[in-house]
C-alpha cells in the first residue's frame, strides 16, 4: 500500500490514564475502543505484544500485515517480525460465520488470532487490534466478536461554501477509517462554487467558482457575484479529475466509498454564472434550471457521465432539495413540458426531473440518492432517500419500500452548536452535543420491523456556511462523529453513554494532542428536578470533561479555583442565580455561565392561553411554561415553546398573594426567524376578570443581532393578585417568540 502515511500516523493514540480523581491522568478498567465491539467479554491476564510474532501473511495479506506492524511502531514503538510459525495470526477465510465487515479477535496465553471472511473485516479487526495496547503495550485477554449494526456509516462534508484542500480530505478519510466509516458523502457543488473540474464545460471553474472574499455571509449579502478564476484576492478553489481519482483511490484503500453530489435542479445558481442560457430567465440569479430546455438535459448527462468515470460508487447523489420553482411556473418552456408530459404542478415537474436522472444513471449500473424533497411529486422507482427535515420523509419512503438514510438536522447536522452560543464560533443555530448526538437511534420507534430493514444507517453532515477553515471544520466533526461512529456501528443494547464519554475524552484529548482540533468536550449543562412534596428545585451539574471540577459561587461573584466544588445536587427553596466556571487544577476550563432557578410561585399552576402555540414548537403543552424547567441552548429542545402571533398567557396562581417579580427568559436565532420581544408587559388582577398593568418593557437586544443570544426581562411589583397575564409583542413581524419558562416569585 503506497499511501499509508496520513494513516498509519493517526491510526492510534498512546491514551493516557483515569483514575476517576478530577485533574488527574484518565484510564479505563478496559481498553477505551470506540467503536464498542458488538461482543466482547475480557479474561484475567494479558499478553506482551513485545512478546508475539507476526505469522507471515499469504500475499493476499501482506498489505494488511504492514498496515498492523506500522501502525503498532508509529504509536507504541513495537516492532514486530515476521515468522513461519509467529503467534499473531490473520487469517482470511470466506467459510468463516461472520457478516461482510465482522471479524473476530481473540488474545490469550497462544497469542492473538484475527479472523474474518473479507479483508475489510480483517482492516476493522486492526483498527479495533491497534487501540487495545495498554501500559506496557500489554493486551488484555479477550474474545471480541464484532461487526457493524448498519451497513451505511457516513460523513458528510460540504466544499462549495468553503474549500478544503486534498491534504485535509484525507486526514479525515484516515479518521473516519479508525472509526469504521465507511461512506464519505462530498457535496461538490452548490451556490457557494462548483468545485468539479469539467472537461465538457470548462466555464463552471472559470466562472463558477471564485468569489472575493472568505466570509459566506457577507457574500452572500452582496448579491452572491463570482468572478474569474485568477481575479486578485478572490477566494475559492476546485478539484482536478487527478485530484479526484486520488482521494477516490485513497478512500478506497481504507474500505470508504466516495458518493459524490450535483445539485439539482436547485442550488445551482453557480452554474448559471458561466452558462446563464441553462436558465429559464437566460441570466444568472436563478435558483434552478429550466426544466423545459432540453439543453438542461445534455448538460446534466455529459456532467454525470464525467462523475461516474472517476466515482465507481454504486450510488451518485443528486440533491433534489430546496427547489424554489417560481420561475417554472412562469416559463413558457416549462410550462409547455408540463402539458406535453400531463403534469398538474411544479412538484410533479421536480419529480418528472429526479425521474428523468434516475433513468439515466439506472441505465449506466448506478442509482440515486437524493435529499428529502425527492419524494414531493412521487418517488423514483429505485431512489435512495437522505431524509434531513426530521425523519418523516424517511419513514414515509421505508413504508414504500425504498432504502433510507438517515441525517436529521436534530442531532447529525455537524454545523450546529455543539457548546454555549455565547462562547462558541458563530454556527447556523441548533444545538447538537455530544451526548445529544450519542442517544439517536437511526430505527424509528413507530416502524415496524419489516419497515426498519429499509434503514440503511446514518450519516452526519457540515455544511460549511459558518466553517471558514479546514480548522474550524475539523472542531465542528469531531468529537461528535466518535458518538455516531458508535450509533452505526454498536449494537443499540449495548450503548452506555457514561462509559462512552470516558472513552470519548480519552480519544479527544489524544487527538488534540497529535494536532488534530477537536472539540475539547468542555460543556457543562444544568438540569433540574422539581420536588413539588418539599417544595424544592434540585440543581444538577453535568460535565463532559472528566478531568474537570465545576466550581460555583451564589453571591453573583465570578468562581476561582479555589471556589466551592460541585459534588451533590443543590437544593434551592426559593430563587438563586448561580454562577460557575469548570477548572482543571487553577486553570479554567470554560468561561463563566450563570443559572437562574428557584421554586417559584407560578410552578404548576394552571395557564390560560389567549393565542396559539406553534404546532411544531408545542415543547410539552400547556404546563410548558410553569414546570420549573429551564430550556437548553437550543429552541428545539422541546423546553422552548414557539409562537407566530404575540404571546399572550394568564397564570391562575389559585389565591390572592404578594407578588414581587414577574420574569421570563428569551431567545433569538436571527437565521431562524427567531426572535426576542419587541416588548412585554405584566397585568394582574384578583378575580381574573379586572386586570391591571404592573408595566411595560422593551427588550434591549436588538432584532439584528445575529448569532445565538438569550435576554432574561423582569418587571418588578409590590402588589397582591391571583391572577397573572403575560404578553409579548415579537420583535419583528412574523418572526418566532420562543420562552421557556414564566417565573413570579
Amino acid at each position: 500500500m503506497t499511501t499509508l502515511s496520513h494513516l498509519l500516523l493517526l491510526l492510534a493514540f498512546p491514551l493516557l490514564a483515569y483514575t476517576g480523581k478530577p485533574g488527574t491522568d484518565l484510564k479505563t478498567e478496559t481498553p477505551p475502543i470506540i467503536p464498542m465491539p458488538a461482543e466482547i467479554e475480557y479474561m484475567k491476564g494479558s499478553l506482551r505484544l513485545k512478546d508475539c510474532q507476526i505469522r507471515t501473511p499469504t500475499p493476499q495479506l501482506e498489505e494488511l500485515v504492514q498496515l498492523l506492524k506500522d501502525g503498532l511502531k508509529k504509536n507504541y514503538r513495537i516492532r514486530l517480525q515476521e515468522k513461519t510459525s509467529g503467534n499473531l495470526v490473520l487469517d482470511l477465510d470466506k467459510k468463516y460465520d461472520l457478516p461482510e465487515e465482522g471479524y473476530h479477535l481473540t488474545v490469550s496465553e497462544e497469542g492473538i488470532r484475527l479472523e474474518a471472511r473479507s479483508e475489510t473485516g480483517l482492516f476493522y479487526g486492526i483498527q479495533t487490534l491497534i487501540q487495545m495496547p495498554e501500559k506496557k503495550g500489554k493486551v488484555r485477554f479477550c474474545e471480541i466478536t464484532d461487526y457493524p449494526a448498519f451497513p451505511y456509516r457516513g460523513l458528510h462534508l460540504d466544499v462549495s461554501r468553503h474549500f478544503m484542500s486534498i491534504d485535509y480530505i484525507k486526514k479525515q478519510l484516515d479518521l473516519m477509517a479508525r472509526y469504521k466509516f465507511n461512506r464519505f458523502h462530498w457535496h461538490l457543488t452548490d451556490g457557494g462554487g462548483w468545485r468539479f473540474e469539467s472537461k465538457n464545460y470548462p466555464l463552471l471553474t472559470q466562472k463558477g467558482q471564485a468569489r472575493m472574499g472568505t466570509d459566506w455571509r457577507e457574500w452572500r449579502d452582496k448579491g452572491e457575484i463570482f468572478v474569474e478564476t485568477g481575479t486578485p484576492g478572490s477566494y475559492g478553489g476546485f478539484y482536478t479529475q487527478e485530484e479526484l481519482k486520488e482521494i477516490v483511490d485513497y478512500a478506497a484503500k481504507r474500505y470508504i466509498t466516495v458518493i459524490p453530489e450535483i445539485e439539482m435542479p436547485g442550488h445551482s445558481n453557480e452554474v448559471f454564472y458561466a452558462y446563464p442560457e441553462l436558465t429559464c430567465k437566460g441570466k444568472p440569479g436563478s435558483w434552478e434550471f429550466c426544466m423545459g430546455n432540453p439543453d438542461v438535459f445534455t448538460f446534466l448527462h455529459k456532467i454525470l457521465d464525467e462523475i461516474m468515470a472517476i466515482f465507481p460508487s454504486p450510488y451518485i447523489h443528486i440533491g433534489g432539495d430546496e427547489a424554489r420553482k417560481k420561475d417554472w411556473k412562469t416559463c413558457p418552456e416549462c410550462q409547455a413540458l408540463m402539458k406535453e408530459k400531463g403534469l398538474k404542478d411544479v412538484d410533479e415537474l421536480q419529480s418528472w426531473c429526479i425521474h428523468s436522472v434516475e433513468e439515466y444513471l439506472n441505465s449506466k449500473g448506478r442509482n440515486i440518492i437524493g435529499w428529502d424533497e425527492i419524494l414531493q411529486g412521487g418517488l423514483a422507482p429505485n431512489a435512495t432517500v437522505m431524509s434531513w427535515r426530521g425523519e418523516k420523509g424517511g419513514k414515509t419512503a421505508a413504508k414504500m419500500g425504498h432504502p433510507v438514510i438517515m441525517t436529521p438536522g436534530n442531532p447529525l447536522y455537524f454545523d450546529h452548536y455543539q457548546g454555549d452560543p455565547m462562547t462558541e464560533p458563530h454556527a447556523i443555530g441548533g444545538y447538537n452535543p455530544l451526548e445529544k448526538v450519542y442517544a439517536y437511534n437511526p430505527r424509528p420507534a413507530d416502524l415496524t420491523e419489516e419497515e426498519n430493514r429499509y434503514i440503511l444507517g446514518a450519516q452526519a453532515n457540515l455544511w460549511t456556511e459558518y466553517v471558514n477553515d479546514e480548522s474550524h471544520a475539523e472542531y465542528m466533526t469531531w468529537p461528535r462523529a466518535l458518538a455516531l461512529a458508535e450509533v452505526v456501528w454498536t449494537p443499540a443494547e449495548k450503548k452506555d453513554f457514561d462509559n462512552f464519554l470516558l472513552r470519548a475524552n480519552l480519544h479527544t484529548q489524544a487527538m488534540r494532542k497529535k494536532g488534530i482540533n477537536a472539540f475539547p468536550l468542555k460543556n457543562v449543562t444544568i438540569k433540574s428536578e422539581i420536588d413539588t412534596i418539599k417544595q424544592i428545585v434540585r440543581v444538577f451539574f453535568q460535565k463532559e470533561n472528566m478531568l474537570s471540577v465545576v466550581r460555583y459561587t451564589t453571591d453573583g461573584s465570578k468562581p476561582n479555583w479555589k471556589s466551592p466544588a460541585y459534588t451533590d445536587p443543590i437544593e434551592v427553596k426559593d430563587s438563586i442565580k448561580l454562577t460557575y466556571q469548570s477548572y482543571i487544577g487553577k486553570k479554567a476550563l470554560t468561561s463563566p455561565g450563570t443559572y437562574s432557578i428557584g421554586y417559584h410561585k407560578a410552578i404548576g399552576k394552571k395557564v390560560t392561553y389567549h393565542c396559539t402555540v406553534n404546532r411544531a414548537y408545542p415543547a410539552q403543552g400547556e404546563k410548558t411554561l410553569t414546570d420549573g424547567t429551564r430550556g437548553t441552548w437550543s429552541y428545539s429542545d422541546q423546553l422552548w415553546q414557539g409562537f407566530t402571533s404575540p404571546l399572550d398567557i394568564t397564570i391562575d396562581l389559585g389565591e390572592v398573594q404578594p407578588l414581587h417579580s414577574v420574569s421570563a427568559n428569551f431567545i433569538q436565532v436571527k437565521t431562524s426567524g427567531v426572535y426576542i420581544p419587541y416588548e412585554v408587559e405584566v397585568l394582574v388582577s384578583v378575580d381574573g376578570e379586572h386586570f391591571q398593568s404592573i408595566g411595560k418593557k422593551k427588550a434591549q437586544t436588538q432584532p439584528e443581532k445575529t448569532g445565538t443570544c438569550f435576554e432574561d426581562i423582569t418587571l418588578h411589583t409590590t402588589c397582591e393578585a391571583r391572577f397573572v397575564q403575560f404578553k409579548a409583542i415579537q420583535g419583528k413581524k412574523g418572526g418566532f417568540i420562543f420562552t421557556d419558562e414564566i417565573r413570579i416569585y
